[in-house]
């Protein structure tokens, strides 16, 4: 293993005083950390896309890159997995709810 191999990106919601904000995050599995995320106050694909777009500008070495997600519809959204497919990243995702 290595850093920038796997990626494993989810997502959650904390409640607040004000409400739920929903919580997005790529963690590189090799180096046990958080490269990007992102928070907002509904669940749209522009939460994940964010996320996966500060860990692109935070990691540059990415060849071979895995990304896992589970199959929730804005990990596999057209706008998702054409920027990935942009970055050459590989994106098996596993089935619903293993994230």
């Amino acid at each position: 293993m290595r850093p920038n191999l796997l990626w494993v990106a989810d997502f959650t919601y904390v409640t607040t005083w004000s409400g739920f904000v929903y919580v997005a995050f790529v963690v590189d599995v090799y180096a046990r950390c958080i490269v990007g995320w992102r928070v907002a106050t509904s669940m749209k694909t522009a939460l994940v896309l964010d996320a996966l777009e500060q860990a692109l500008g935070a990691r540059k070495h990415r060849q071979g890159l895995i990304h896992h997600s589970d199959r929730g519809s804005q990990y596999l959204s057209t706008r998702y997995t054409e920027r990935m497919a942009d970055e050459g990243i590989n994106a098996p995702v596993g089935t619903t709810g293993d994230s």
